[in-house]
């Protein structure tokens, strides 16, 4: 399943994923070796290679001819791409789509091998060994797109509010792959009215922008109360007036915007309840199906949260089509976790991290749910070098999209010199848990700190982290550290601080549910898990389950 909608009518597409494969190791004691899997996989999940670093082959047969187009959702961390034992295409980053077009590729059955490695190397400045765990596989849906003369390669939609009413601002990317220059009518539609038609001339081999604005009315708005989304089709057609390709997808009208300390969503003020999730399960790895996905939305619900932040990379489509639907709003990020000077220093980083970027703004731009575009979480912040990253991509992203606030989730306590860049102020703290001062007194003073002697001052406040963990089953009546009491004791705090702190705009727990970390990164975590997730990592409830549940209900969404 790549989309929960249908998101081509006239280009033929099949999916890929969804069937057996075959895995083969190419290193370690079964190398060569060919495993039936069904894909997505993570090879962690197959019983001989919980703990394999290396380089994996995942091969399958298809049948196509002519021009096509391979799409990946998502193959971690490098992908190197073959079709009938020819290299046709590369890709670094597991978390971002990226997609290879072959021209005259002759009718019949053919090969296609997707090389996945998971291993660490200098060359890669985001895959580190880290807190979480880093998976080897093609972890997100396949896509075979049949190609006639041309195909639109994305429509975004923006919308923008005027007055009482709004405009669309519309922008398609358009690419040639015929021998021959070609003249186009193409046509824009919103729930199949509104139509914008103009003629586009494109020469062989090229690409072309078209940017339009469509004004719109009587429109109802995308509300966590009325998530309301609408569709737009965009449609090519030949000369001879024949559909040449189309597609299909969806947005939402509704403005995020910053106002002096306050976040407003459509006019309201609102007040973030939500969770940092990972997208992590003991029988899936990161490769979760549907089910899973809905079934994690579902237990957030059920807590009382109406926010997921994506922590720390782009997360699956599927996941934001699905917070879409249920008015979930999402802050996501760009892939990097806790690099240090050193490692921001590596001369792959900027590129790679701007990379992930724009292929995040690129594939996400058109999804509600998406309130805060997020980067660099818990990166050198306090330092120069550091400070001159944080301005790059904060400038790449209000290039790409100007109609979402901007942040930064920091641990650097009142050392940070980098919070005069973001449109929001976010900290991660861990009062009660990696050091004993009471949350109420710790949030207050790291709020009046950024308040009074940061750059910060006057803008919206976050917490993006805070928690602590426990072992789940692990009770004791003297609620020591790690016992699922003290966890309960120690949320109940730290959630009240933060929600009574006048000026925040809310709080993302640490964490939805307990993850599996990198082996090679192990440090104080039993289990070699972060366990400081409110369900653990099958989504068994601990005892602060209900704490939780409790006071989510008890503050409302809008202040």
């Amino acid at each position: 399943m790549i989309r929960t909608f249908c998101t081509n009518k006239i280009r033929k597409t099949t999916e890929l994923s969804g069937s057996l494969w075959k895995f083969s190791p190419c290193s370690g004691e079964f190398a060569g070796k060919d495993y039936p899997v069904t894909v997505p996989c993570c090879w962690e999940s197959l019983p001989d290679f919980s703990a394999y670093r290396g380089v994996g082959v995942f091969s399958k047969e298809f049948q196509a001819g002519g021009a096509i187009r391979l799409v990946f959702k998502g193959v971690s961390h490098t992908a190197k791409v073959c079709v009938d034992g020819e290299e046709v295409g590369s890709h670094y980053n597991a978390f971002t789509p990226f997609s290879i077009v072959m021209k005259g590729l002759k009718e019949g059955c053919h090969k296609l091998e997707v090389y996945a490695d998971n291993t660490f190397s200098e060359a890669s400045a985001l895959h580190v060994p880290n807190d979480y765990m880093s998976y080897g596989g093609i972890s997100r849906g396949v896509v075979l797109e049949e190609l006639k003369e041309a195909y639109i390669e994305y429509v975004h939609a923006v919308p923008v509010k005027e007055g009482e009413g709004w405009k669309t601002q519309v922008e398609l990317k358009v690419v040639s792959v015929s021998d021959q220059d070609k003249t186009y009518g193409l046509a824009v539609q919103i729930e199949g009215q509104k139509a914008v038609t103009q003629e586009l001339v494109l020469k062989a081999g090229t690409e072309a922008i078209v940017k339009k604005e469509i004004w719109a009315e009587g429109v109802e708005v995308w509300e966590k109360e009325n998530p309301k989304l609408y569709q737009i089709t965009a449609a090519l057609s030949a000369a001879s007036g024949e559909i040449a390709d189309d597609l299909i997808d969806r947005f939402g009208y509704r403005e995020v915007k910053v106002q002096g300390k306050d976040i407003f969503l459509n006019g309201k003020k609102i007040r973030i309840k939500g969770f940092c999730r990972h997208e992590d399960h003991p029988m899936f790895c990161c490769a979760l199906p549907f089910a899973a996905i809905e079934q994690d939305l579902q237990i957030a619900m059920d807590l009382g949260a109406n926010a997921i932040r994506t922590s720390h990379y782009p997360n699956d489509e599927l996941f934001l089509d699905l917070c879409d639907e249920q008015g979930i709003w999402v802050w996501e990020e760009n892939h990097a976790r806790g690099l240090s000077l050193e490692q921001m220093e590596n001369p792959n980083f900027e590129r790679q991290a701007e990379d992930c970027i724009r292929e995040m703004i690129t594939a996400h731009i058109n999804h509600p749910s998406i309130i805060i575009w997020g980067i660099l979480n818990e990166c050198a912040s306090e330092t120069e070098y550091g400070y001159e990253c944080y301005k790059k991509q904060y400038e790449l992203i209000q290039k790409m999209d100007t109609s979402r606030p901007k942040s930064s989730a920091s641990c650097k306590f009142k050392t940070d010199i980098c919070f005069g860049l973001p449109d929001i102020v976010s900290y991660n703290l861990y009062p009660e848990w990696y050091h004993d001062t009471p949350a109420d007194e710790y949030v207050k003073d790291i709020y009046d700190w950024v308040q009074t002697d940061s750059e910060g001052s006057g803008k919206p406040f976050l917490i993006t982290e805070i928690g602590a963990g426990a072992i789940y089953g692990y009770r004791t009546p003297s609620m020591c550290k790690w016992s699922e009491e003290y966890q309960a004791k120690a949320l109940e705090s730290q959630i009240t601080a933060v929600l009574n702190q006048d000026g925040c705009s809310g709080i993302f727990i640490w964490q939805f549910c307990d993850v599996r970390i990198s082996f090679e990164w192990f440090s104080n975590r039993p289990r070699t898990m972060n366990n400081k997730g409110i369900v653990d990592e099958y989504r068994r409830r601990k005892l602060s389950y209900d704490v939780v549940k409790k006071l989510y209900h008890s503050y409302s969404d809008y202040q």
